[in-house]
């Protein structure tokens, strides 16, 4: 039998405050990707304070957090991501981060806080509990290609016992507290990168006529690549390709003979994916060879696409619906551009991802994901442990 729908809303609830603290600690001293040390240390100290079993060092610096059942039965697994970004954070609050450049600019902090207090309270109800419960804390999710969960899976995060199904979520500006997102089927794109170099030949800014203009080249390459979206792919399926760095030049007065590209591009069907990588290379190399250039390219492929499975998009909903109401879920009918490494979970295993609602009430700026202002609403820290919750109610609960 279930229990009562706002039961874990209010279980959550008073463990509020732990939440609070537990996210401002872990933003306060954000780590990046692979190096997530301290954050594991102080997540697996709280954690065994409340006797929950839990292994380090799992795919590097990754944890599970393991609460066993009074009976046996299946196995569930819920995941949360520790790293932070390269970003140093303009967000101006007394829990901003004190490690200049990084900072928790994705929300991964409140991702492991809500899924350390999922453990938590779970632990305290596992005598309810007919199976297993593994809580991932998963390192890099922000280093493709390789990432956090391929070294996760390779030391064995799905086995003993076999994982059956698994749940992630992350937080999202675009709804606000009390809502989820969630998709049937894709998901999530594919996010490969491109890193371009530009060989030109330098020369004093006076001589142009002597030269090859790296910086020239590059802004040429630059515009054209984005006639790949545009006009090589189908206006009925989704790609994106940025240039999110171009570096080039020492001088005011100096011209480049060398100039550096590093893209993104994200894809949603194998088609296109390789697609965008033919015609990357051919407007590099036409372009370079036209200007009297030479480039240098490496394409990494990176996440694949992710892919809800619909019974596990079922149970994220009647979780959903149980804990915040009926009108809670938004469904999005195409797939977001973002990449996770979530889907090499998915490549083994059914589950299922969704978008958890934080967008700023209070009155301050809403930034998106990955910008220095980045914030959460906290309200959403509750909000996110009693989905969990429910999610395993309904999965285990005797």
């Amino acid at each position: 039998m279930l229990l009562k729908t706002n039961y874990w809303r209010q279980q959550a609830m008073e463990l509020s405050e732990q939440l609070v603290q537990m996210r401002r600690h872990i933003h306060k001293y954000p780590e990046l990707g692979y190096r997530e040390v301290e954050t594991a240390r102080y997540l697996t100290d709280l954690l065994r304070e409340e006797g929950i079993e839990v292994l380090e060092k799992v795919g590097g610096t990754g944890l599970v957090a393991t609460i066993i059942g009074a009976a046996p039965g299946r196995t569930i697994a819920l995941r949360a991501d520790l790293d932070a970004l390269p970003i140093h954070e303009k967000t101006g609050k007394p829990y901003a981060s004190c490690i200049s450049g990084i900072s928790h600019a994705c929300g991964h902090d409140a991702h492991s806080a809500m899924l350390a207090g999922t453990a938590i309270l779970l632990q305290r109800h596992r005598r309810r509990i007919a199976g297993t419960v593994k809580c991932i804390f998963q390192p890099a999710e922000e280093c493709p290609p390789l990432g956090g969960v391929r070294p996760m899976i390779e030391d064995g995060v799905l086995d003993n016992p076999q994982v059956d199904a698994i749940y992630g979520l992350h937080v999202t500006a675009d709804l606000p507290v009390g809502m989820i997102g969630i998709a049937s089927g894709q998901a999530m794109a594919a996010s490969d990168r491109v890193e371009i170099k530009i060989v030109g030949s330098g020369g004093h800014g006076s001589a142009p006529q002597q030269a090859v203009d790296a910086v020239l080249v590059a802004a040429h390459t630059v515009v054209a690549l984005q006639s790949i979206v545009s006009r090589n792919t189908s206006p009925h399926q989704a790609a994106v390709l940025g240039v999110g760095v171009l570096k080039a030049g020492y001088r005011y007065n100096v011209i480049a003979d060398t100039a550096l590209l590093d893209c993104t591009v994200r894809t949603l069907d194998i088609h296109t994916r390789q697609l965008m990588q033919d015609r990357i290379e051919q407007i590099v190399e036409g372009i370079t060879k036209a200007m009297g250039a030479r480039y240098e390219m490496r394409y990494v492929a990176g996440y694949p696409p992710a892919a809800n499975c619909q019974e596990q998009v079922n149970q994220v909903v009647q979780a959903s619906e149980a804990t915040l109401g009926s009108e809670s879920v938004t469904w999005f009918e195409r797939p977001s551009l973002t990449g996770e490494d979530f889907a090499h979970f998915l490549e083994h295993i059914p589950g299922a991802f969704f978008w958890l609602g934080s967008r700023l009430s209070d009155g301050r700026k809403q930034h998106p994901v990955h910008h220095p202002g980045f914030d959460v609403d906290e309200d959403v820290l509750p909000v996110g442990v009693a989905i969990y919750c429910r999610l395993i109610e309904q999965e285990l609960f005797r």
